[in-house]
């Protein structure tokens, strides 16, 4: 199902992976992984609510956007951006992740910026604002041994601003005391049950708090450790008197 908003559609297309268009230039966030892109993702359980397998190579990309290393995949990448793509790219991703065997983000054949937590650019008609995206030390989301998974300075969040309209993906992350102040049309916040990112209740939480025009929850369901109730979490968001919406099937 394809959301519109403000102007703008808007495809959950499977795990972190979003596409957002006004229907000029397009941008992608987080594109691949787990054979969401490639047609092999197979959902874990029944009825899972997800966006359906599908081998899908657009390539219709102006700008696409990499928050950290588990979300880089050069094959998801090659799948959406056009030849002329540029790639907005946390830095120092490649050499973050001992057990993929990961090409350098230069080795990639588009124009590549790398950014860090706080950066602030534009790409054409796109801006583009780098947040802070960690799980803190003393939170809930940590190993057994109390080591955050995504710790301080692992990667970042992406607000997207398009024709006037802005989309905020936080990544994998808590809830930082600097989300609460976001003022932004759509949100797409993780809301996958695990120990790597905010879960449902605390994404519910931030739309509550930050009003957003929209929210559309992303990161949930494409395998059992980011299982979620979706449709508990849009009543929850409804019940804030915030407009939500689900795009899985």
């Amino acid at each position: 199902m394809t959301v519109r908003h403000d102007g703008l559609t808007v495809d959950w297309l499977g795990y972190a992976t979003l596409r957002v268009t006004d229907g000029e230039t397009v941008v992608y966030l987080d594109p691949g992984r787990h054979g969401v892109l490639t047609g092999e993702w197979e959902p874990h359980a029944e009825n899972v609510g997800h966006p359906p397998s599908q081998d899908y190579r657009a390539q219709d990309g102006d700008v696409v956007c990499v928050s950290h290393v588990h979300h880089y995949d050069p094959d998801g990448i090659d799948r959406v951006a056009k030849a002329d793509a540029t790639v907005i790219a946390f830095e120092g991703i490649e050499g973050r992740d001992v057990d993929r065997d990961l090409p350098p983000i230069g080795d990639l054949t588009y124009d590549i910026l790398e950014v860090g937590m706080k950066d602030t650019l534009s790409v054409g008609p796109v801006d583009v604002w780098t947040t802070p995206a960690y799980n803190e030390p003393d939170g809930p989301h940590t190993r057994p041994d109390g080591t955050p998974y995504h710790p301080e300075g692992f990667g970042c969040g992406f607000l997207v601003e398009l024709d006037g309209t802005d989309v905020f993906w936080p990544g994998d992350t808590d809830v930082l005391p600097g989300h609460r102040t976001i003022d932004v049309s759509l949100l797409c916040p993780p809301i996958g049950r695990s120990n790597h990112t905010m879960d449902r209740h605390e994404a519910a939480a931030l739309a509550a708090r930050t009003e957003p025009g929209l929210v559309l929850p992303v990161h949930y369901n494409t395998f059992s450790n980011l299982e979620a109730d979706s449709r508990a979490f849009a009543a929850d968001v409804a019940a804030a008197g915030v407009p939500v919406v689900l795009d899985e099937n």
